[in-house]
Formats: C-alpha cells, structure tokens, sequence
C-alpha cells in the first residue's frame, strides 16, 4: 500500500507547479459561477460564517484546556493542547505557504469577481479554510463523536464555501486550506500518540 503522506505531497506539488491553462481556467470558471451566479440573499449568512472561523478556531482549545483546569482533567487539558498546537502548525504551514507562493486574490486578477469580504494576505492557501478544517478535523479526533463531528464538518464546509461565495479565494485555494488543516490536526495527533506521555 502506498503511503499516503507521499501521495498528499505530490497532490500538493501538482497544484502549486502544475498551473497550466486548463487547471487556471477551471479555478477561474467555478470560481465564476459560485461568486458571481451567486443568491445574494445569502452573502450576510456566509460573512457571517467567515467572521465566525477565528473566534471558533481560537475559542474550542481555550475552552477544552479551561475546562480541563477547573475539573483538574489531564487528558481534557492534553485534548485542549493538542487542539492548540493542530491550530498552530496549520497557520505556519498556511503563512509559509502564502508568502512564499505569493498568489493574487481572484478580484485582484479578475476585476468581474465581486469581493464581498476583506481579505489582506496573499491568496493561496486559504487561511479561514485552514483554520477551519483544522479545528474541525482536531474536534472530531479529540471528541469522536457524531455530535461533535458533524457540525464541525458541516461549519468548516461552510466556512471554505464561503471565502469563494465572498469572491476572495479560488477554489483551489480553499481545497488546499482544508488540506493542510485536516492534515495539521493528523500530524498533531500521531505526534501526540508517538513522543508525548
């Protein structure tokens, strides 16, 4: 069996190097139907949701390590730290990523793409995406249960849909960020079983 560490990384290689024509196109083409084919009677929803991303992402590991001090509940406190550091690497890995490619913000490139939201830092990955998928996929790994684990999915969809909906993010940007933030919360998770007592 193939690892799939090995396949995550060449995916991610084809997006970074292979921007040909078509694949440009494509990003360029969905983008357009979601952003500008859009119902605005949602854009308060979606901004809402994208404003929603860091208080979310920065608030479920202060509130699970909190709660892990008053009831004096070490693995609750562990479940809080692990939540923290998937946080933590997922916006290294994403900040890296986005100064280093240096990409253009769609409505930067197309002036038709109606940007609905701020957004200030180059455009791929998606930081809100990742934040997102990296607090919902380290939930789900922390607390695995259905409650817990389709909300968080169902709000970190949401959250990707959105940036592209706001016309501040392609789609490729989006898929990446969700990439890196599950994928932050997995190595967070075998590091933790691994080298931490």
């Amino acid at each position: 069996m193939r690892n799939p560490n090995i396949l995550v990384f060449y995916f991610l290689l084809f997006l970074m190097v292979g921007r040909s024509i078509s694949a440009q196109n494509l990003d360029i083409d969905l983008l357009r139907k979601i952003n500008l084919e859009r119902n605005t009677a949602l854009d308060p929803t979606f901004k809402y949701v994208t404003n929603s991303v860091a208080p979310i992402g920065l608030g479920a590991p202060l509130i699970v390590t909190s709660i892990g001090l008053i009831q004096k509940d070490n693995t609750l406190i562990n479940k809080g730290y692990y939540i923290g550091a998937t946080l933590l690497t997922s916006a290294l890995i994403t900040t890296s990523l986005k100064f280093a490619i240096d990409k253009d913000r769609p409505f930067v490139t197309y002036p038709e793409i109606q940007k609905l939201t701020s957004a200030g830092s180059p455009s791929f990955p998606s930081g809100h995406t990742s934040e997102a998928f990296a607090t919902a996929t380290s939930l789900s790994i922390a607390f695995p249960k259905w409650y817990v684990i389709a909300p968080s999915f169902i709000w970190a969809s949401a959250a990707g849909y959105s940036r592209m909906h706001l016309g501040v993010h392609y789609p490729s940007d989006v898929l990446v960020g969700a990439l890196i933030g599950s994928g932050s919360a997995w190595l967070c998770h075998e590091l933790n079983k691994r080298y931490i007592k």
